[in-house]
């Protein structure tokens, strides 16, 4: 395997307390957390580096698992308001979680700057003839968003957004992991990826360019190789720490 499709692999650090979700990383137990690499193109090294940088972190404890990313964007914007729209189609964080490590029966999530998320379930990736169940909704789960500007003002220059995830580990382990709680020392397969597209202000508001026209940037903590997330065997591995 070559650089462009390295697999990444992170040590998950132990919370020793519940984690306050509020979208800035600014819980106590973030400070213990390494960042993940910088998102690369979802292609790999033979694409050039993201125009905005992305970064992840990540914890976990007995109830969940926790996932803080942050990103660099000057004009953030959304437009998405309902629970399990497509979420991609506006700029976005996504999560993609296989207990197991099998390639198949593996959750995926998305949220955009609004806060508004899509869960969904592949049974099996695409290619191998899916199809996604929409509205997979894990009880319990957590998600705040905080802007570092003004949402949906094209005025001024932002600095980005920030997201915190708490993924409940129970429901996740009963549909994902035949029941099995994670333990230290177990690994789980997980990749992060960013939604970027590009924009034009038409009457004081962001207008995303067409996708005929300028395709969306995806970027990625662990490359795929080729244009498509649904690659479980190209994400990271995430070790659970005691």
């Amino acid at each position: 395997m070559d650089a462009t499709t390295s697999v990444k692999s992170y040590r998950c650090k132990h919370a020793t307390s519940p984690i306050q979700i509020t979208g800035r990383g600014d819980d106590p137990a973030w400070q213990s957390a390494a960042w993940t690499d910088y998102f690369l193109d979802i292609e790999g090294d033979r694409k050039p580096r993201p125009r905005f940088a992305t970064r992840a972190k990540m914890l976990w404890d007995a109830n969940y698992f926790y996932v803080h990313a942050q990103m660099q964007e000057p004009h953030v914007w959304g437009t998405l308001t309902l629970k399990n729209s497509i979420i991609f189609h506006d700029n976005d964080f996504e999560v993609f979680i296989d207990p197991d490590g099998d390639g198949e029966n593996y959750y995926e999530f998305e949220v955009n700057p609004l806060n508004t998320i899509w869960e969904l379930t592949m049974r099996k990736r695409y290619s191998h003839g899916g199809p996604a169940i929409h509205g997979t909704n894990l009880p319990g789960l957590i998600s705040a968003v905080h802007v570092d500007g003004t949402l949906n003002d094209p005025t001024d220059e932002d600095r980005g957004w920030s997201v915190d995830i708490a993924f409940p580990l129970a429901p996740l382990a009963a549909t994902y992991n035949h029941g099995k709680l994670p333990k230290p020392g177990d690994a789980w397969r997980v990749n992060f990826s960013r939604v970027q597209w590009r924009h034009q202000i038409v009457d004081g508001k962001y207008v995303k360019v067409p996708k005929e026209i300028s395709p969306e940037d995806n970027w990625v903590w662990s490359p795929q190789g080729v244009i498509d997330m649904h690659q479980p065997e190209h994400w990271g591995v995430v070790e659970f720490v005691g």
